[in-house]
């Protein structure tokens, strides 16, 4: 294939600036952040840098000028720009499906230009956007009756995966702008108690489900819009006609949608195989927080992607806030051994976002073969984690202050807030400032005998700091500002895959097992099928399963 001349078959351990980094490393790996402070007073203004009104503060880093010099010459070493460059010309760079990614695409302006195979995909996207909102109106407005005449009041996403976790963390970040006439849910997970538990409060006159998923050979992805089928059938006494007013549709396989969904062909709305899941949410994927949020807000939701977009295709590297986070997220991976990244918003709407940002990297990132399929020489994606705010001090804030792991910490945090007045935001700002202090800083045993701590208890409270962590502040949580944030992590989990030089947008262990999954449905269901191709321990395990179930 053409496109793998974007792949750089160069061993990433034998580059040059990777070389250098590992001698660098040795030198300065038992730098103390305390003495870097001590000996560069300007060091917090001078190693912080503002992008599409974002602004990031990663000077308490184990890091020297030199170092930045060397991440960045390593950047360019790997092809960074010419990758940039090819994503956003829409080249397919997801050489194992021979697709582009082109999630920047759907927030570009109406005007702009992006070609997938000689056409213009971006009247497509603003087609779609649209039909979105023309259908949102409808529905908040109450012009959009369910079958007995009832407005619609619940809204109910079925997906699963990337088309699940994206739509219900951009619903809890953004509900001080949700229409609060409306209750929205999110079934994720084929156990029915999760759909069971979601609809037994609510009426099938008010109800309209989004069936937001891949339509799948195994019929894995569409369990959950079966129930919702029944549920609304048994609610209407078994009239099919009713369906039409209570289910629409996500999808790139209109015709499939039409046959194993029966969702009617007007209700579905249009998703691109050139968009990974991960990365879809400000496609129809985001219906539901549309409808959440209004057409307005949603939309300025994809201006603040494409802020974000512009700043990282346009600012140089040394300025660029993802690009930094990223050379940043690989020194200490490959250079300190690090193996967690923690994920820290002090703002209670963003308390799904850590578990967002954790599928959208390890999903992306957790690789082990290189673009031309050979074996990484290097680690990969680290485990991302994390916790809002002050929740997160009582559950593992020990081991970041006195554990024996280095794990790297994203602080972000806001100036303004929906629910807290001055005094209590100050607080929640202090707890923030005060624990990146803490970590980076420590509290050393002499501090703590000059305040006549017993010698005993010394060790116990001395805290050796030297933990590296980033603060990203805004201004407040709104739609534009979500759509930065979660851009600049797409742009750093990009970054990532370039200097590891792997596809960060397949995912085929993930099909790998559904696949098996299929498979194994059929020996649970048929007792015949039990045969050697499965290893001792699965079948004996088939074999308990069903005779806890008194099949056997």
């Amino acid at each position: 294939m053409a496109e793998r001349s974007h792949a750089v078959t160069q061993q990433i351990t034998k580059r040059t600036a990777w070389r250098l980094l590992a001698h660098h490393q040795r030198k300065v790996r038992g730098l103390k952040l305390r003495e870097l402070f001590a000996d560069d007073p300007s060091r917090g203004d001078r190693m912080s840098v503002e992008g599409a009104g974002v602004y990031l503060d990663y000077s308490k880093n184990r890091i020297t000028d030199h170092t930045v010099k060397l991440l960045i010459q390593l950047a360019f070493e790997s092809g960074l720009q010419s990758r940039i460059d090819a994503m956003f010309r829409g080249e397919k760079i997801n050489l194992t499906q021979n697709l582009p990614a082109l999630h920047v695409a759907l927030r570009s302006s109406r005007g702009a230009t992006v070609f997938v195979e000689g056409e213009n995909v971006v009247p497509r996207v603003q087609s779609v956007l649209d039909k979105m909102t023309l259908f949102a109106h409808r529905v908040r407005r109450g012009e959009w009756k369910g079958h007995t005449g009832k407005r619609i009041r619940h809204v109910v996403n079925v997906g699963m995966g990337s088309y699940a976790l994206g739509p219900s963390m951009a619903y809890e970040a953004l509900k001080a702008y949700t229409d609060e006439s409306m209750s929205f849910h999110f079934v994720t997970n084929i156990d029915g108690s999760d759909f069971s538990e979601i609809v037994k409060d609510l009426d099938p006159g008010e109800t309209l489900f989004i069936f937001c998923c891949e339509i799948a050979a195994s019929g894995r992805s569409n369990i959950n819009a079966s129930l919702a089928r029944e549920w609304l059938l048994s609610g209407f006494g078994g009239e099919q006609t009713a369906l039409a007013k209570h289910i629409v549709a996500v999808s790139s396989n209109l015709e499939a949608a039409v046959a194993e969904l029966g969702v009617d062909r007007a209700n579905i709305f249009a998703v691109w195989d050139w968009v990974s899941g991960r990365y879809s949410l400000e496609s129809a994927v985001g219906l539901s927080t549309m409808l959440a949020v209004g057409p307005e807000r949603f939309r300025s939701m994809l201006d603040g992607f494409h802020q974000m977009d512009m700043h990282f295709l346009s600012a140089p590297f040394e300025r660029n806030l993802p690009i930094l986070l990223a050379l940043l997220s690989v020194w200490y991976i490959n250079f300190f051994g690090a193996q967690t990244i923690a994920i820290l918003p002090y703002e209670q709407y963003l308390h799904r976002f850590p578990a967002y940002i954790q599928q959208l990297a390890m999903g992306s990132n957790g690789k082990r073969v290189t673009l031309i399929g050979t074996e990484v020489t290097q680690s990969t994606s680290p485990v991302y984690w994390g916790e809002v705010g002050t929740r997160g001090i009582q559950a593992f804030f020990q081991l970041l202050l006195q554990g024996t792991r280095l794990i790297p910490c994203d602080f972000i945090a806001f100036a303004k807030s929906f629910n807290l007045n001055g005094n209590q935001r100050d607080i929640l700002i202090a707890n923030a400032l005060a624990q990146s202090e803490a970590l980076a800083f420590g509290r050393s045993a002499e501090q703590l005998k000059t305040g006549n701590t017993p010698d005993w208890l010394v060790p116990h409270l001395a805290c050796d700091g030297n933990q590296p962590s980033n603060t990203i502040l805004a201004e407040q949580l709104n739609p534009e500002t979500l759509g930065k944030l979660i851009c600049l992590y797409e742009h750093v989990v990009f970054v990532q895959g370039v200097i590891w030089n792997i596809n960060s947008f397949d995912e085929w262990g993930l099909r790998f097992g559904s696949d098996l999954a299929q498979e194994l449905l059929t020996k649970l269901d048929n007792p015949a099928q039990l045969k050697l191709e499965h290893d001792s321990s699965t079948l004996a395990l088939i074999r308990r399963y069903r005779q806890l179930q008194g099949t056997n």
